[in-house]
Formats: structure tokens, sequence, C-alpha cells
């Protein structure tokens, strides 16, 4: 239990501080973004941190693998620095046991990330989606009440309003265009009044018309309709922003009975992350390992080539699940089990276990 402690202190030291800085640099750089469209007036402040904090959210579930990397690198290789190391194996305390109070700890930080990832994520994301979606259909009204031309929530349709009504929604003097290239037709919709409600990013939008004519116009130029109606209900498909939405904001449980390729691929992301951060913190403990006198030099850059690899790795075979390049078995568990394979490497070598 000592040896425990000391070396959970050692790793818990870098790693709050690598943490902190790693978050304050995403922070900074999301909130760079955020705030310049809030001062552009597609985002109101509130919003704008809002955003910034759920993004900082899903960043967690890579910062905190990575700071543990690092972490157990930087305190395991001062304590070889510093003969710590030697000394604790003079007192009978062998590798595996070194190693063993490192996957004590490291099963903490892979719990924290698992569930920040199977559910932290997609509450962030779910979130979002709808601050996001509220800021732009509020932005549209604006436009609209300026009399530009707007494509409605990333849909084929292009919107143009008269006058707006922003408290209550209401637009007057409406036009509605939408080409339809399969059809060879194009779809042209005036009326007095029209209500559009917000977009919902898991639902197809509304939109209202009161009074007003439908007209279907052939390109070909023989057979045109018109329609006229007093109430007319459009339902305006956004499939992109639905599909993104779904993958990403969709509950872990939903997606694991699913069985398109793109949601097996988000879903093993989700519960494997616990898995790549165990395999993290305990390559580091070789990584790290060094000779009296020797530079350190080569152990930094070994250990980059690492960390950098085993991420491209975990990436690339995730695209690959999405493309259906990779079955589902063994998926992403592929790149795990050569990455258990490489720490087995690391650590299996006689020479390894020499003290």
């Amino acid at each position: 239990m000592i040896i425990d402690r000391y070396l959970s202190t050692e790793i818990s030291r870098p790693l709050l501080a690598g943490l902190g800085l790693l978050t304050l640099i995403f922070i900074a750089w999301s909130a760079a973004r955020y705030l310049s469209l809030a001062a552009e007036g597609h985002l109101d402040m509130l919003a704008a941190f809002k955003l910034v904090g759920l993004n900082t959210v899903v960043a967690l579930e890579i910062l905190l693998p990575s700071a543990l990397f690092f972490s157990v690198l930087s305190a395991v290789a001062r304590m070889y620095k510093e003969a710590e190391m030697h000394v604790l194996y003079a007192s009978g305390i062998s590798r595996l046991r070194i190693l063993e109070s490192v996957l004590k700890y490291s099963l903490v930080v892979a719990l924290v990330t698992g569930l920040i990832s199977v559910v932290g994520r997609p509450w962030a994301y779910r979130m979002s989606y709808e601050l996001e979606a509220r800021a732009a259909a509020h932005y549209d009204l604006k436009r609209m009440a300026a009399g530009q031309f707007v494509d409605l929530a990333g849909s084929d349709y292009t919107f143009y309003a008269g006058g707006a009504d922003l408290d209550n929604g209401v637009h007057r003097d409406v036009f509605l265009f939408k080409r339809h290239p399969s059809a060879k037709r194009v779809e042209i919709l005036v009326a007095k009044t029209a209500e559009l409600p917000a977009l919902n990013p898991g639902e197809p939008m509304e939109a209202h018309f009161g009074e007003g004519y439908n007209y279907l116009l052939d390109e070909a130029g023989t057979r045109d309709f018109t329609n006229r109606f007093e109430t007319l209900e459009i339902r305006l498909q956004n499939r992109k922003a639905q599909e993104k939405y779904r993958r990403k904001a969709e509950t872990t449980e939903v997606l694991a009975e699913s069985d398109d390729p793109k949601d097996i691929a988000e879903f093993q992301w989700r519960v494997s992350t616990p898995l790549a951060t165990l395999l993290l913190g305990l390559m580091a403990v070789p990584l790290s390992r060094t000779a009296p006198r020797q530079s350190r030099l080569r152990n930094v850059v070994s250990a980059l080539l690492v960390y950098v690899g085993l991420f491209a790795l975990a990436s690339v075979s995730r695209t690959w699940l999405e493309q259906g390049k990779l079955p589902e078995m063994p998926g992403l568990w592929l790149a795990y089990a050569l990455q258990a394979l490489l720490l087995f490497a690391l650590v299996a070598p006689r020479k390894w276990w020499r003290r």
C-alpha cells in the first residue's frame, strides 16, 4: 500500500497539472471560435460559453488518457533519474509490482474516462446541437426580418419574408423556393403568413403557411400545377443534421442495438476508451525506463511515436469500420489487440526484468 500511495501521488501531480493545462488550451481555442461567432451575431454570449463547456466535456475523453500517459512517463522517468527505482528494486520490489501499482491507478482514470465517453459525450452533443439549432433559428429570424434570402435549417428550401414578428416567430408576405432535379420541377410557394418553429436536430422541421399559392413548374414547359390553399404544412427535412445528431448524440444503449456501420463505430469508440486509457497508462511504464547517465531524449521520442501511432491506429480502424471495410468483429478491438501486443513486447523481454 505504501508503494501504491507513493506512485499515485507522484503520478497525480503531473496528471492534474497537465490535464489542467491541456483543458485550458482547449477552452481558449474553443472560446476563440464561439466568441467570434457571438461577436458576429450568430450566438449570444451565454450560449457561446455553454458551448465551450459542452465541447470541453467531449474533449476530456481524449485529454484524460493523454494526460495519464505523459504523467506516468514523467513520474517514472523522474524516479529512474533520481535512482528511486533502483532503491525500490534493491528493497525487493519487482518491476511487476511497479506495473501493478500503475495498473490500479490507471483503472481509476479509465473508469472516469469511460463514464465521460459513454454518458457525458452523448449528453454534451445533444445539448450542444440544441443550442446551435436555437441560435441558428434565431439568427435566421433576424436575417428574414431584414429582408434577406435564407436557406432553411440547411435544407433545400430558400425562404424570403417581407416582414417578421420576431417575438412570435410569424412571417408576412413569404416566398419559398425549391428545385427538384430528379423530377425536373421547380416548386414555388407564396403565402401571406408563415410560422417556422426552431429546429429540433433529431426531427424534421414543420413550417405552417397561411393563405397562398403553391406552384409546381415543369422545367420542360409542358405541365405546370397551381394550388391555392388556406393552410399548408411542409416538413423541411435536414438529413445531414439528423444523421450527425443521431449518431453522436444518441444514447449508447440505442447504438448497441444498431447494425449501421457508423453506429457500430461510434458505439465501439465509446466503450473502448477505458481500455485505451488503461493501455496508455501501462505502456508509459516500460517506455520511461532509462539506465544511469542515459539521455532521456530517446525515451521521449519513442514515447511520442508510440502515442501518435496508437491514436492513428485507432482512428484509421474507426474510419474503416464506418466505411464497412472492417467487419464488426474484430472492429476497433483489432487496434487495441495490437496495442496489447506492443505492451507485451515492451514488458516481456528478459532484459526488461533484469535489475
